[in-house]
């Protein structure tokens, strides 16, 4: 299994400053991009970024609460599913409609159940609250196969830290992209953080 790396999510993009923001990212190095469904026209932003981006970068929606979503990403051309909650459901249909799942999790129950699901990349969620530590000792119980990236208070400064403790990637939020950021600062901060996650 290969890990999936940082996540950039454009929590509060839209569809007019997307691919620029895009462009960036993939030129700082990072090859995920997560358009939150609560931003303005998200699959609009999803569609513009698989068109342009989709051969060098994985696109996908975040914040995906049902199976109607799920299909909808599918047919703007994203290829992850990100979700805040562990909903078997979503899961179900992620899968079935060739997508990968990425449910959020934030208890051990909830893990285990997202995996018995078929999810191989639990978002742990919020990050900050479970921790390194709590991380480590699900890594003991859950399948081998199972990628874990913590998402929520994840930035240049502890990037280094999760990475040594076995995440297979992070979501980088607010401390990556804010509405009305230019694309080069985004791509700038893109490469401290990919940078801090690589050890280079």
């Amino acid at each position: 299994m290969n890990d999936t790396g940082l996540i950039a999510i454009l929590r509060g993009v839209t569809p007019g400053g997307v691919v620029a923001v895009g462009e960036a990212l993939v030129d700082a190095g990072i090859r995920a991009i997560e358009v939150p469904l609560n931003s303005p026209e998200p699959f609009t932003s999803v569609e513009r970024l698989a068109t342009s981006l989709g051969a060098h970068c994985v696109i996908g929606a975040g914040t995906v609460l049902t199976a109607a979503d799920v299909a909808r990403t599918r047919d703007a051309g994203g290829q992850i599913v990100v979700a805040p909650n562990c909903d078997p459901e979503v899961i179900d249909a992620t899968i079935h409609n060739g997508l990968l799942p990425y449910p959020g999790v934030a208890t051990p129950t909830e893990a285990f159940a997202a995996a018995r699901a078929g999810a191989r990349h639990l978002k742990l969620f919020p990050a900050d609250t479970i921790g390194i530590a709590g991380m480590t000792a699900w890594r003991a119980v859950l399948p081998s196969d199972v990628e874990m990236l913590p998402v929520g208070g994840i930035d240049e400064t502890n990037l280094a830290a999760w990475s040594a403790a076995g995440a297979g990637g992070a979501g980088l939020g607010s401390a990556l992209y804010r509405p009305g950021d230019s694309p080069a600062e985004v791509g700038d901060r893109a490469r401290a953080m990919q940078r801090a996650w690589t050890g280079d």
